[in-house]
């Protein structure tokens, strides 16, 4: 064992927790800082969502150690909780009544990290200064040094906007009031809001669809319409029940079920630039002159994904992939513009590692701008990661995540879907398409196309 060393743990969020579960288990002392008032902050802003994976994919075990400790009561492992189920029988009693108790600080915001007496520019000895993180709270100012520091912090505050181009459409910010991002509780608290309006959702992934669905379950008055860039939308149907997540395969059936039956109107290759406010309701516009095409709606929800905040860790040396901004070496497992089959090859500290030694990104900010990030994989990368600072570089390369596959297999760049990744595979094999099916036949876990 190695001398015990502090590890700073940026978030509170089910990889932070985990974080600081293996670094403790480790023999290390983490100090977790959260920006929220209470764990799980990012979560109870999407409380009323099911997960799409049960409790037996949700719970990290050095997490259900220090729980078993406290005589806690396993959930089934078959149940999909909501977020708000996840906070209450899982993250809050981690946070409060295990030994990680006395090191987790709420309404602690990080606003700078660097190494104590060094700028981004002095290398000489810098491996061996601490790392200097400074936070606020009520108090004001805080100052913390740690040997080590994991930015599990999310990107939920980092939605991306409504233009195509990535920057906010023109007048965007304007119209704030009646734009939504994420994934609001259309059904809940949201309900007033949106019911019997005539609402636009722009995006393809699991929050877009997730939140048509339930706005087609609405009163009939409500009109859904669709925003998709993409001129398919077949793509975002998933791969029902070849998922192995059951719970996502049965959502993208039934939202293929809804736009087959007319239920929600799409407008395909919509390429927002403009919104703009007209009295009581907005213009969606993509284009300009001649090939403007527009749409009237009450309320529009952007549900485009995230990026991460890069802002506080702007005095280290961080290599990032320049278009996904994710760190350089997992930037070919995840990017969705080469290959994709939902899964991805189980990674950890030597692929989450940056030029600033003991530095890691982790959880979905460590995808970047990447979609498909699963929590079972925050929970490999942060046991790997603890591992790594410890010192078991053996611990830190060995894997030890099999991922569920999602049935969906794609790449960009095949122009005949059918054959995507060698075509679909044998009905006689479990497997997502061919190339999945060969390296299953030569003994591979995974999906054999994510390579």
């Amino acid at each position: 064992m190695s001398e015990a060393k502090s590890v700073a743990i940026i978030g509170a969020g089910p990889v932070g927790l985990a974080a600081a579960a293996h670094v403790l288990e480790r023999g290390h002392r983490p100090i977790v800082l959260e920006a929220g008032s209470s764990v799980g902050h990012s979560v109870r802003q999407w409380s009323h969502v099911q997960l799409f994976s049960p409790w037996e994919y949700n719970i990290d075990r050095a997490a259900e150690r220090l729980l078993a400790a406290t005589g806690w009561n396993s959930p089934d492992p078959q149940h999909y909780p909501t977020g708000a189920e996840l906070l209450e029988s899982y993250l809050e009693p981690l946070a409060a009544k295990t030994a990680l108790a006395d090191h987790v600080h709420t309404s602690s915001r990080v606003t700078d990290i660097s190494r104590a007496g060094f700028d981004k520019l002095k290398t000489k000895g810098r491996e061996l200064a601490p790392f200097e993180i400074r936070y606020q709270n009520g108090q004001g100012p805080k100052v913390v040094k740690a040997d080590a520091v994991i930015d599990a912090s999310g990107t939920w505050h980092s939605p991306n906007p409504a233009g195509a181009n990535g920057l906010p459409a023109i007048g965007e910010t304007q119209a704030a009031s009646r734009i939504a991002y994420g994934m609001p509780d259309v059904l809940g608290q949201d309900r007033a809001r949106y019911a019997g309006k005539t609402v636009a959702v722009l995006g393809a992934g699991h929050s877009a669809i997730g939140t048509l669905t339930d706005l087609a379950a609405e009163v009939p008055e409500t009109q859904p319409v669709w925003l998709l860039r993409g001129n398919d939308p077949a793509k975002a149907f998933g791969g029902g029940a070849n998922d192995k997540l059951v719970a996502r395969g049965e959502l993208g059936a039934a939202f293929a079920s809804l736009v087959a039956a007319g239920r929600i109107r799409v407008e395909s290759e919509f390429r927002v630039s403009h919104i703009t406010a007209d009295g009581p309701r907005l213009t969606v516009a993509t284009g300009a002159g001649s090939c403007c095409r527009q749409i009237v709606v009450d309320e529009l929800i952007v549900a485009t994904g995230f990026r991460p905040d890069l802002n506080f860790v702007r005095e280290l040396r961080i290599q990032l992939d320049p278009a996904i901004e994710c760190p350089v070496a997992l930037a070919p497992l995840i990017d969705p513009n080469e290959h994709s089959c939902g899964t991805v090859r189980p990674h950890g500290a030597r692929e989450l590692a940056q030029a600033e030694p003991s530095f890691y990104f982790a959880g979905i900010k460590s995808y970047g701008r990447a979609p498909t990030f699963l929590m079972l994989t925050g929970y490999e990368q942060v046991r790997s990661i603890a591992a790594d600072i410890a010192g078991d570089h053996e611990a830190a390369e060995r894997v030890e995540l099999v991922l569920p596959e999602t049935g969906v297999c794609s790449r960009a760049a095949a122009p005949d879907a059918s054959n995507c990744c060698g075509g679909p595979a044998p009905s006689t094999v479990d497997a997502c398409c061919v190339e999945d099916a060969n390296a299953k036949q030569q003994g591979k876990t995974g999906c054999g196309c994510a390579s």
